[in-house]
């Protein structure tokens, strides 16, 4: 393996022992050897700790653990940011620790990239994952998150993130992603005042405001889904909904409000977006009706285009199929 590894893994933990290894795992089973992955331990007080620091002596060359001093609980977003700041890659990934990556994710989005010097980032659909627990049940609740673009395309900014506060439920999710590391640094990293829920929007706002963005159609990575997640435990605690106005979007949108300011951005567009996601803030009476409605209707026509796919992958499977027809 290279001394200088091409992709760094950024894997932030914090008790995570149920799922870690199968995370870790995932990154040594990568089609591509050029990689290292940064293991930050966000001040851990299970077996996660024990776990990071065995696969770092197993693999000296290619795994590190990394710790805030005095063992501290710092937040997801300075935890991502030390992995960052310790990086040799060319390319930044990242995985969180109930997560998995698909093997040839490094592999196929290299190149990606490297045939596009001008292209800051690339992702791809995530797999929403249930069948993790191996029941018939949840693996027929596995989903593939639609795009809401055309794949194989380049986004110059800031179209991505105009989409991206129309139609929220169409953001990649972070371990879906690769990104260049000097479009990583120069923006900053991700944002240390926001360390729970909606840091990865505003790392991903940063991008698309500075670079353009590629989309493509592949899979390469499993989004878990467990009652123990942040979202789920962020839904638990009344600070997110799906469908209604939450506390913590709206911090989201007043940092995007002065930062897009801050960054002299005049895209007409992309300031009635972020007005018109702000309305249900300002006029929360009305949107107790009017947002659920037009969530709805999203969820609805999301699930029929996938309803649509699978059915004709299926009859495409069938014997005397022809692509002719």
């Amino acid at each position: 393996m290279n001394n200088k590894p091409l992709v760094s893994v950024i894997t932030p933990f914090f008790n995570a022992e149920k799922f870690f290894e199968e995370a870790i795992e995932s990154v040594i089973a990568q089609t591509s050897e050029h990689w290292e992955l940064l293991l930050v331990d966000d001040g851990s007080t299970d077996k996660s700790t024990q776990i990071a620091q065995k696969y770092a002596r197993q693999y000296p060359e290619n795994i590190r653990y990394l710790e805030h001093e005095n063992h501290q609980n710092r937040g997801k977003s300075t935890s991502r940011n030390l992995g960052i700041t310790h990086a040799k890659g060319e390319y930044i990934a990242l995985l969180d620790a109930d997560d998995v990556f698909l093997p040839q994710k490094l592999e196929q989005q290299v190149p990606i990239l490297e045939s596009q010097p001008e292209t800051g980032m690339v992702y791809g659909p995530t797999l929403y994952w249930y069948g993790w627990t191996g029941k018939a049940s949840d693996m027929q609740r596995d989903y593939l998150a639609n795009l809401g673009v055309k794949p194989n395309t380049l986004f110059q900014p800031p179209m991505l993130l105009t989409l991206f506060l129309k139609y929220p439920g169409m953001l990649p999710c972070t371990c879906g992603l690769l990104a260049r590391r000097q479009v990583v640094e120069e923006t900053g990293g991700f944002d240390e005042t926001i360390q729970h829920m909606y840091e990865d929007q505003v790392f991903l706002a940063k991008i698309c405001l500075k670079s353009p963005v590629f989309v493509e159609g592949g899979c390469w990575d499993k989004y878990r889904q467990h009652p123990d997640s942040s979202s789920y435990v962020a839904i638990r605690a009344g600070e997110y909904h799906p469908f209604k106005p939450h506390p913590v979007r709206l911090i989201f949108l007043n940092w995007l409000g002065e930062y897009i300011s801050a960054q002299k951005v005049q895209d007409s567009e992309l300031w009635q977006a972020h007005h018109k996601a702000l309305w249900p803030y300002r006029h929360p009476r009305l949107s107790t009706f009017v947002t659920p409605a037009q969530y709805l209707i999203t969820l609805i026509a999301g699930r029929v285009k996938w309803l649509v796919r699978q059915t004709l992958y299926a009859y495409a499977k069938k014997p005397g199929f022809s692509e002719k027809c």
